[in-house]
């Protein structure tokens, strides 16, 4: 019995206990990071409505689209996720309240 019970505690443990953190951090990490894109994207619409620049939106859209496109095909994590469900499981409810916490 212990020789099931104590890998999972630890898979349990481990798993909130880095989740919690992970989470914290995207949340913080990810502020930053949206006040760094909102100012950039202020500042190159300045530009262009002052006429410094010409942005290319069509350029634009197919860059986004294909950066998206790439993000979409990149599921071949989900089995590993599946053959570590304990702590996976601990990991993503402890990363979204570490998310919300932060």
């Amino acid at each position: 019995m212990s020789e099931i019970l104590y890998p999972m505690v630890y898979q349990l443990g481990a798993g909130g206990i880095l989740g919690f953190f992970v989470g914290y951090s995207l949340k913080k990490i990810g502020k930053i990071i949206a006040v760094v894109v909102g100012l950039f994207t202020l500042v190159l619409l300045l530009l262009e409505y002052e006429g410094m620049i010409n942005v290319n939106y069509d350029k634009l859209l197919q860059v986004v689209q294909s950066i998206l496109g790439t993000f979409g095909q990149s599921l071949g994590w989900v089995a590993p996720l599946i053959a570590h469900l304990p702590f996976a499981g601990s990991f993503l409810t402890c990363a979204a309240i570490g998310f919300k916490v932060g």
